[in-house]
């Protein structure tokens, strides 16, 4: 079998499973799809002029320009840290951070649900590494047991992607200030709309002091590209010194930078009016589920992620079908992202979306559960 048809072969296996992914431009729907949850990628902001196209080199290169400088400063001001260290993407700092920090010796626990990006740092770590069940406090404190005496780190989300529920991160907190453990938070679907001025939910809790390491992204509420780990000041230098995401890559262009510096200087004005814009199109979100009565189960969530399983990869994307033809913007999440069985609509709400444009997706979604689950092909979605 030659290398093209073994290729061929995985895609036809994913596309007989109902999970064969592409690529489409959904733009002119309703979005209920994206993380721009403030609909600030939308939004002009003052920019400089005659700023270089791009950064020419990694940041220990050629790549380390004032208005980097300018923006960690103003992330450890916002964030409440120390020092800040910005990386091109939360992927990237994820890599970093996890693929760094953790030695041989050491022991990592994670909830099993964090994202991808930190489960491939794991695999870049030699430190052996354990999942304890979704927000079980009483499951880490085990393992905590297990392993006491050796170095260990806890890995959590704060806002959970694919289920939009908070991690309970006083009880994390206390459960490794107890055991001497290092908690290290990813906040990517808290930044910008949780917290005063965005913060993120570690602010917004009063918890930002006692948290090792949190990482912040730019690619979702911030409506830009890039991220940030926070933490203290030896934390920064270690990770310029043996983070090889950081090391050896180019640093992220200017305009982006200047692009990211102009949304937090906004959100210190404007940031609590688009947060409450929100968190108003979440409780309607939520009013309409039970005014609907729609006969799907909705997973428990106050974040803009809202889930509703529709098990089954061929059922959720004729789902995701019926209502793009009623122009909507909603994809499906399939097996393996999700475990069979737990397939869902990932459904994102944003300050963008009207009231109006909430009623027209419980209409569509009340005719879907009418009709039969139709055959469907490939399906842009994860």
């Amino acid at each position: 079998m030659s290398l093209e048809q073994r290729l061929h072969q995985f895609l036809q296996r994913r596309q007989q499973n109902g999970a064969l992914r592409t690529l489409a431009d959904k733009h002119h729907l309703i979005d209920f799809s994206s993380n721009d949850y403030l609909g600030l990628a939308q939004q002009p902001l003052p920019t400089v002029e005659n700023l270089p196209a791009g950064a020419t080199g990694s940041r220990l290169l050629s790549g380390h320009y004032p208005l980097l400088e300018e923006l960690e400063n103003l992330l450890c001001t916002v964030h409440q840290a120390e020092a800040a260290l910005v990386f091109n993407s939360g992927y990237s700092a994820n890599l970093g951070l996890l693929g760094t920090l953790p030695r041989r010796s050491d022991v990592v626990l994670y909830d099993a649900l964090i994202h991808a990006s930190m489960h491939d740092g794991l695999r870049l770590a030699p430190a052996a590494s354990f999942a304890f069940a979704h927000n079980d406090c009483a499951a880490l404190e085990a393992l905590l047991q297990a392993h006491a005496g050796k170095t260990i780190f806890v890995v959590v989300e704060s806002v959970y992607s694919m289920d939009g529920d908070q991690a309970p991160l006083p009880e994390l907190v206390d459960l490794c200030t107890q055991y001497g453990a290092y908690l290290m938070v990813d906040e990517a679907h808290s930044t910008g709309w949780m917290g005063p001025n965005g913060g993120g939910l570690c602010v917004a809790l009063g918890l930002a002091d006692r948290v090792f390491a949190r990482l912040y992204t730019f690619g979702k509420a911030i409506g830009s590209h890039g991220a940030v780990v926070v933490g203290s000041e030896t934390l920064r230098r270690y990770l310029i010194n043996f983070s090889r995401p950081l090391i050896y890559t180019t640093a992220p262009s200017p305009h982006t930078i200047q692009r990211v510096l102009a949304v937090y200087q906004h959100l210190q004005t404007e940031g609590a009016h688009l947060a409450e814009v929100l968190q108003q199109r979440i409780q309607y979100f939520q009013q309409k589920l039970v005014s609907s009565a729609l006969p799907l189960v909705h997973l428990p969530s106050d974040s803009p992620i809202q889930c509703l399983l529709v098990p089954g990869n061929e059922a959720v994307v004729a789902c995701s079908q019926h209502l793009e033809e009623a122009g909507l913007d909603v994809r499906p999440i399939r097996s393996p992202t999700v475990p069979a069985g737990q397939e869902r609509l990932r459904i994102c709400l944003h300050t963008h979306n009207s009231l109006a444009d909430l009623d027209a997706l419980f209409e569509a979604l009340l005719a879907f559960t009418r009709l039969g689950v139709r055959s469907s092909g490939p399906q842009s979605g994860v």
